[in-house]
């Protein structure tokens, strides 16, 4: 076929301009591999002896082409960056169908498998408007970039995205990695989350069954997923984003990758990164488009349909989506033409919005019309769809339920509201799911208005029917819309009690959160809190809270037991109440929970924890309203929540390194921010907004505060990391060294200095704006409010896991924010300040189990000695001079000795803290103590290398020399008080055996090369067991000191071991996480435990395995880590974790009866657990 008379005329007209630029050698390649010219042609071309000469031939072959050629020629202009050129020819580019004998059964299975939808039945072609998406898309194919497709709702986005990428050659020259398409509309994070994951499993499952993982757990893991499998897997693909709203969700997919998107907001590639090309698509089709439309449904002629036709397409406005409406009605009833005109011309709807950008008028009459002809009975099934909210798909299943009908019934009636565009179908999913127009939602909506209570009531009356025996939980597409919205439409339908019901419910936060994760329900209590707080305000907090402050576990895979984290509320709390009679209930059934007896002891202000970045977080700000909160760090972005619940508002990627300081403006419209990169930013709290650069400019210098010479010692520079003014603009306080300092500021005068020890430094401090209140933030991981009037430590938040860089206080004083190297922002309530905090205990502790009493003696961080029963506060003895480093409890006498970092012993009174003797000889660092049976004999252990045995009462002295490094603990090799034989291990990777009573040295092996981490002996005292940082354990014998057994398989340091109670087992941890369960006898492996996964970058127990223990039967382990695990010895199956508030736990302490736990966290909080009976 010969060139169209409009290109051939572009080609005349503009060839002088053409002849003067282009390189013909570069563009006839192109051409080459798109076929429309042979190799001879080419080289006759080339065989011309110039450039240009060169170029006037090619024009003369063009012009003997056909229109491939003319747009094969127009793309390599494209492609070889013509682009004032490839604009020229532009508007004449002629429209050609794709070949449909070229593999288009390949095409079509490539666009199949990514998800790109079919053409409709009834489909026009619009090749102007396709050739302008191709042409942007041709541009992506040497960069990555954004294609954005926009118009209005119902103006064939869609269609055309789909209809654009239905070409083989663009496929084969731009895209060959695949065509992959996604339907967005208007998610929220936990349902974008759903989206990713699901392009994720496509991308791996088309790969290598070895390239799949488990799904990621969070927006920014399936980002990076997605980043990794784009840029590296499908480096060449095209991703289709359909209607998208939202610029948030678009910087999810900001990944430098080809993107092509649908959408009604021209500006939303604003906030995305990368080159950027759009089309616009106009609010309605031409009239002949439109007319086609109507004569393909009606399967006649274009000439020969009735002149109503152009009336109704005038009255439609040309409305892609109105016109397929109108019809869909006519391919049934293609004898009412005039009728429907007029029902389009006499029926007066009101506008749904009259500021809306759409043209509601002739939708809500398109939409009348469309209802009116439906039988009665599904009249009223379709008004259902009236209580749905917007851009939500819902499975047959769930319209089953609502109906009351069989689902092949309810899928009948369904396919039919589809065949009359009432309703869509989203057939890539299975099942199908179905959805309505937002403006079909919005017109159903406007004419139900005062039948939305009952129509929401008949949902949830129909829920309760159908699931009265319990919600559901598999998880399937059903199951997701009843968790997520039965709580909405019980608002919606004013049904309180049942709302209440459900939401004060311990199993309705269990199953919700494990089928949606936490941030769901924490909205539904923000959401519905004026509602559920007439019932009880104090319930609904209690429920808020457990969320607020557990989020971060509930998002752990495996999921948590909620009974067992709903045990460490308070007493007082209605979670807890409910969590302690399923436990009952459930350990009565022989399952494992256990009661934190001590928990009202720790008085904690922590409201909320967010999890904002990954990576440290270097400043957090409240808006001057209070309602948003604001961070950023070492992840480059900012973002911002909303400081009730923790949701995110939005996100800027900020700067191009750590973004050091972020601050609202007075008005809160307005963020600033400055970085590592040295520029200020100031960004719009809504990212579209451009950004300003600033420089700071000079000022007049009033006064200087000379911070250094509060400094005496050394030479060394003073920085001052930060100041604050008080709430009476007379002081001002700053932050330098290890200390807090008060200035006045008329005078320059010190009034006062807060200092810590010389171990920790003041990173941050902030004045309440207020109040005399001040909170400083520690490198300790600490974070303190103080007094100012008084001179008193008021309060010690603790939770931060590492360094604590900011706080803020909010602008009425009520809250107090940190943020900290743990990747967390904190809020506190600083109204429930307390003069007396929670004991912050060290992690070297003893323990006493007697009876129903239960002793517990440690360091404080203020380095005295307490000794505690139970849940009573104890005795607190006197500070000592050097730090604690280890403690033991005599069995038989009311004593306690204590070592200290100076290398001093010393035993003390219980409870009048006497002190009974002083033990001179250590010169450094006592590691261990521990006392005989009888009490008379005290052994201890030292950073010196020895071990000195004591009659402590007299000071008679027995030292035991011969380690070569520290030794860091010890271990008698039997209860026998006639048995003084002792083992010792050190850092030197050796073991000796010593008696006590002689000081001899009865056995010394090296027995590993690495340093020795654990040793224990078998209850019948045959055999005693090591580890080693050399990743191995050995089993020896007692009496021979014979190897046994040497145990490899562990893949990092062995932390623990210890013997089961008959001696038959050996249970041994790593700094994996990992545990291994050991047959003594022959030396084989009987279980591993720890399968369960990791969690990012933790390891497979929260930590280093630091202990274990066996239960008296042998049936049950206990080991500590970042979190405790109870184990099925039998199967190795993990039955219950306890999760501490801090990390890092040392050892724990065993009842004999196996029924109370003690331990001390990394943040010094004592946990004493029961187990529930």
């Amino acid at each position: 076929m010969a060139l169209e008379e409009r290109p051939r005329s572009c080609l005349l007209r503009f060839r002088h301009k053409l002849e003067e630029d282009i390189k013909p050698s570069y563009l006839m390649d192109h051409m080459i591999s798109d076929g429309v010219m042979t190799v001879d042609e080419e080289e006759k071309i080339r065989s011309q002896p110039t450039r240009k000469e060169q170029a006037v031939a090619l024009l003369e072959l063009l012009l003997r082409k056909d229109n491939r050629a003319y747009i094969s020629f127009y793309n390599a202009l494209v492609k070889e960056t013509y682009d004032d050129l490839a604009n020229l020819l532009h508007d004449d580019l002629p429209y050609v169908l794709p070949d449909a004998h070229k593999s288009s059964s390949d095409v079509q299975a490539m666009l199949s498998e990514g998800g790109v939808p079919q053409r409709p039945v009834v489909f026009v072609s619009r090749p102007e408007l396709v050739n302008r998406v191709r042409e942007k898309l041709y541009r992506l194919q040497k960069d990555p970039g954004w294609v954005t497709v926009f118009g209005m709702a119902g103006s064939g986005k869609s269609i055309l995205a789909a209809e654009a990428v239905r070409h083989q050659g663009l496929i084969e020259e731009c895209f060959p990695g695949g065509i992959h398409w996604l339907s967005i509309g208007q998610l929220d994070k936990p349902d974008l989350l759903v989206k990713i994951q699901s392009l994720c499993f496509r991308l791996e499952q088309s790969l290598d069954s070895q390239s799949l993982h488990r799904p990621p757990n969070s927006l920014d893991e399936a980002k990076e997923r997605l980043r990794f499998l784009m840029l590296r897997r499908y480096p060449r693909a095209l991703l289709i984003l359909d209607d998208i709203w939202d610029s948030t969700v678009l910087k999810t997919f900001d990944i430098h990758c080809r993107i092509l998107l649908t959408t009604r907001n021209r500006s939303l590639t604003d906030s995305v990164s990368g080159a950027k090309y759009e089309v616009e698509v106009e609010s309605g089709l031409d009239e002949n488009k439109a007319l086609e439309i109507l004569a393909l449904y009606t399967d006649t002629k274009l000439h020969g349909l009735p002149e109503e036709a152009r009336s109704i397409v005038r009255e439609c406005k040309g409305s892609p989506l109105v016109v397929s409406l109108i019809g869909a009605l006519l391919k049934e009833k293609p004898n009412r033409w005039r009728y429907y005109l007029s029902q389009l011309q006499q029926k007066q709807f009101k506008r749904i919005r009259k500021s809306s950008s759409y043209d509601y008028d002739a939708l809500d009459q398109a939409m009348a019309a469309s209802i009116e002809v439906l039988p009665e009975d599904h009249q009223e099934l379709y008004k259902d769809f009236t209580v749905l909210e917007q851009d939500i798909k819902v499975p047959a299943k769930v319209l089953s339920v609502l109906w009351d009908l069989e689902p092949e019934e309810v899928e009948d009636i369904l396919e039919e509201f589809v065949n009359k565009s009432l309703l869509f179908v989203d057939s890539h999913n299975k099942p199908y799911l179905y959805y309505l127009h937002d403006l079909q939602l919005d017109f159903l909506v406007e004419q139900n208005r005062t039948q939305l209570e009952s129509l929401h009531t008949k949902v949830v009356h129909q829920y309760q029917q159908h699931y009265r025996d319990g919600p559901p939980i598999s998880g399937d597409e059903e199951c997701l819309y009843w968790i997520r919205f039965l709580t909405y439409h019980m608002a919606k339908a004013n049904l309180c009690q049942e709302l209440y019901s459900l939401m004060f419910s311990l199993d309705w936060v269990s199953i919700k959160s494990k089928i949606m994760g936490p941030a769901h329900l924490i909205n539904d209590y923000v959401e519905y809190g004026p509602i559920l707080d007439k019932e009880n305000s104090e319930v609904r907090s209690q429920f808020q809270e457990f969320l607020s402050l557990n989020g971060h576990q509930l998002e752990q895979r495996p999921f948590p037991d909620v009974v067992q984290l709903a045990l460490s509320q308070p007493h007082t709390s209605e979670v807890y109440r409910q969590a302690l009679l399923q436990a009952q209930d459930r350990a009565s059934r022989g399952k494992l929970y256990f009661d934190w007896l001590n928990k009202n002891s720790v008085e904690s202000l922590s409201r909320l924890v967010i999890h904002p970045h990954q990576g440290s977080i270097y400043s957090a700000c409240f808006s001057h309203d209070g309602t948003k909160i604001a961070s950023c760090g070492a992840s480059r972005t900012l973002k911002v929540f909303k400081s009730t619940s923790g949701e995110k508002l939005t996100e800027i990627q900020a700067h191009d390194d750590e973004v050091l300081c972020c601050a609202f403006s007075p008005d809160d419209r307005l963020l600033a921010t400055c970085s590592s990169d040295r520029k200020v930013k100031v960004n719009s709290c809504k990212p579209s907004f451009p950004e300003a650069l600033f420089e700071a400019s000079s000022a007049n210098e009033w006064k200087t505060i000379s911070v250094r010479d509060v400094f005496a010692e050394g030479d060394e520079e003073v920085l001052v990391k930060c100041s604050t003014w008080t709430a009476d603009g007379k002081r001002i306080i700053c932050a330098a060294r290890n200390a807090a300092l008060v200035f006045d500021v008329e005078t320059s005068g010190m009034l006062l200095e807060i200092r810590t020890n010389r171990l920790s430094m003041v990173q941050f401090c902030h004045a309440c704006p207020t109040s005399n209140l001040l909170a400083i933030a520690y490198s300790n991981y600490a974070v303190e409010l103080w007094d100012l009037e008084a001179n008193k430590k008021m309060a010690d938040c603790s939770g931060h896991l590492s360094w604590v860089q900011r706080v803020q206080f909010s602008p009425d004083g009520s809250q107090l924010l940190s943020c900290s190297d743990d990747q967390t922002v904190r809020l506190w309530e600083t109204t429930k300040v307390h003069t007396s905090s929670a004991v912050c205990l060290k992690r070297d502790s003893d323990v006493l189990f007697n009876d129903e009493e239960i002793i517990v003696s440690a360091a404080d961080n203020c380095n005295r000695l307490q000794v505690s029963r139970r849940e009573n506060e104890g005795e607190r003895l006197n500070e000592k001079s050097s730090r604690i480093r280890c403690t033991c409890m005599c069995r038989q006498a009311s004593a306690v000795v204590l070592g200290q970092e100076d290398g001093t012993v010393q035993v003390l009174e219980v409870p009048s803290g006497k002190l009974l003797a002083t033990l001179p000889g250590h010169t450094k660092t006592v590691l261990h103590c521990k006392f005989s049976q009888n009490g008379q004999t005290l052994i201890t252990s030292s950073e010196d290398t020895t071990i000195r045995v004591w009659r402590w009462q007299s000071g008679e002295c027995q030292v035991l020399q011969g380690h070569k490094e520290q030794v860091r603990c010890f271990s008698l090799l039997s209860s026998s008080p006639a048995d003084t034989r002792l083992l010792s291990w050190s850092f030197d990777g050796t073991v000796k055996m010593w008696d006590t009573e002689s000081g001899e040295k009865l056995q010394d092996i090296r027995a590993h090369r690495g340093a020795i981490l654990s040793c224990h002996v078998s209850p019948d005292g045959c055999l005693f067991a090591t580890t080693s940082a050399d990743m191995t354990a050995k089993l020896w014998h007692s009496e021979s000191w014979e190897c046994v057994h040497a145990f490899k398989g562990h893949q990092d340091c062995v932390r623990s071991c210890r013997f089961s109670w008959d001696s038959r087992r050996l249970a041994t941890g790593d700094d994996n996480g990992e545990i291994r369960l050991w047959n003594v006898k022959d030396g084989s492996l009987l279980k591993i435990c720890s399968r369960e996964g990791k969690d990012g970058m933790d390891s497979l127990h929260g930590g280093w395995v630091t202990d274990l223990h066996f239960s008296p039967d042998d049936s049950l382990l206990v080991s500590t880590g970042g979190y405790i695990k109870w184990w099925d010895v039998e199967k190795g199956e993990a039955l219950q974790t306890f999760y501490p508030t801090g990390t890092a736990l040392k050892r724990i302490h065993v009842s004999s009866d196996f029924s109370t736990f003690v331990t001390i966290d990394s943040i010094g909080i004592l946990y004493i657990l029961q187990r529930v009976a």
